[in-house]
């Protein structure tokens, strides 16, 4: 038997990985599965889709569920400092100790499967890394697990699933060159993993994705709206996620104890989400990355800051929309700072500045080091002014994690 993985060669694995890149099609995960005996028959599940507040919503709806008293676990991405943040069993993390040796019970079972391949192919990291999570949440023997897609839908690894709920947050323009390119193309992408006779729950549809339900072969459909959270104890910007949360929690196990969601409410944190990290300058940062999370930003923004000067610091990646993001945020912002987060796909800062100018945006500085930008946005806001770090997840794992501990994943 070989030696048992600790946290470093677990996580060292997976980083190798990302040498052979993203490849869609569900062929390869369920022969993974199948090495590994099928892990994800062991629960059930609610598979959340859709193009924002995925992470939120999965956190929400693993909590209430707990709340309940039955065993949950989760499954997200990205991490900000380490691959164990990515599965989840009642509220914490998975223990570096049980996620390491999920991680090797994959790579073996990864190792089998990549000698059946043809062609030059072989398991994919976010393909291992699922079915390690899928492993794990069956190990700790979980009743109930609330499953984060990838990019989208019909060919994302966790598409394996007989989910009797899935939850579709919103549709919107993101990671087109995979999904297509409209509304439409991206919705019936995401809406192919309902299994005939499942119950959809949704969040409030742009009216192309809202076209698209009447193809969807569910048993029912529940459309949610903001109102539908149930709750004062949230910030305006989760009351849409909340919502879904509830309202798929309640469709897999409800009646639910308006007590033990209202406590959930109360008590909820999304790392990365609108997480104020200090005061004076109050300092926010958050991992809105499209236009449409950028108008929540925005929006929370103008809910919080009163008559506080707000200085932004902002890196978007290659593949966003930068002209959306900059256009839904810089008219808050009396100052801004470009910078870059350490993932290789991230834009140069002078390319931010240049297209914020033509956009004419507020005043602005170039520093690359994202550090080194939130301390000069501070000195810009002032001591009763404000900061919001935002555009990327990477840029927030960037300024979260410890300097050269950070073990991150372009993918």
């Amino acid at each position: 038997m070989s030696p048992a993985w600790n946290l470093e060669r677990a996580e060292d694995h997976l980083l190798s990985l990302e040498l052979f890149g993203m490849k869609f099609g569900l062929e390869r995960m369920r022969r993974l599965l199948t090495a590994l005996d099928s892990p994800q028959r062991s629960f059930r599940a609610i598979h959340v889709v859709g193009t924002n507040g995925k992470s939120s919503t999965v956190r929400m709806a693993a909590a209430i569920l707990q709340a309940h008293s039955i065993e949950t676990g989760a499954y997200l991405s990205p991490h900000l400092s380490s691959f164990t943040e990515r599965v989840r069993v009642a509220d914490a993390d998975l223990a570096p100790s049980a996620f390491a040796a999920s991680v090797q019970r994959a790579a073996s079972a990864a190792a089998k499967v990549d000698r059946t391949l043809s062609g030059g192919e072989r398991v994919t990291q976010f393909e291992l890394l699922t079915a390690a999570a899928f492993s794990a949440l069956a190990e700790a023997g979980v009743e109930v697990a609330v499953i984060e897609a990838g990019l989208g839908g019909r060919h994302d690894a966790t598409n394996v699933l007989d989910a009797p709920v899935v939850a579709l947050t919103n549709v919107g323009l993101e990671h087109t060159r995979w999904l297509g390119p409209t509304v439409t193309d991206i919705a019936r992408e995401k809406l192919a993993v309902v299994r005939r006779g499942a119950t959809l729950v949704t969040g409030e549809l742009h009216p192309e994705a809202e076209a698209e339900l009447a193809g969807v072969q569910a048993g029912r459909v529940l459309r949610t709206t903001p109102e539908d959270a149930g709750t004062a104890a949230l910030p305006a910007f989760q009351r849409a996620n909340f919502a879904v949360a509830r309202v798929a929690a309640d469709a897999l196990a409800g009646p639910l104890d308006v007590a033990a969601v209202e406590r959930v409410a109360a008590e909820i944190a999304v790392p990365g989400r609108f997480q104020v990290v200090s005061e004076r300058p109050l300092t926010i940062f958050d991992g809105a990355h499209n236009p449409g999370g950028m108008t929540a930003l925005a929006a929370a923004l103008s809910d919080t800051l009163g008559e506080r000067r707000l200085v932004a610091v902002l890196s978007v990646l290659d593949d966003k929309d930068a002209s959306g993001m900059l256009g839904a945020l810089l008219p808050l912002c009396a100052q801004v700072v470009f910078t870059a987060s350490r993932n290789p796909r991230a834009l140069s800062p002078a390319t931010l500045s240049s297209l914020a100018g033509q956009l004419g945006g507020p005043a602005a500085e170039v520093e690359p080091d994202p550090e080194r930008a939130v301390a000069r946005a501070r000195e810009l806001a002032g001591p009763g002014g404000a900061v919001v770090a935002t555009g990327s997840i990477y840029l927030i794992a960037d300024l979260l994690s410890d300097p050269g501990r950070r073990v991150a994943s372009a993918l």
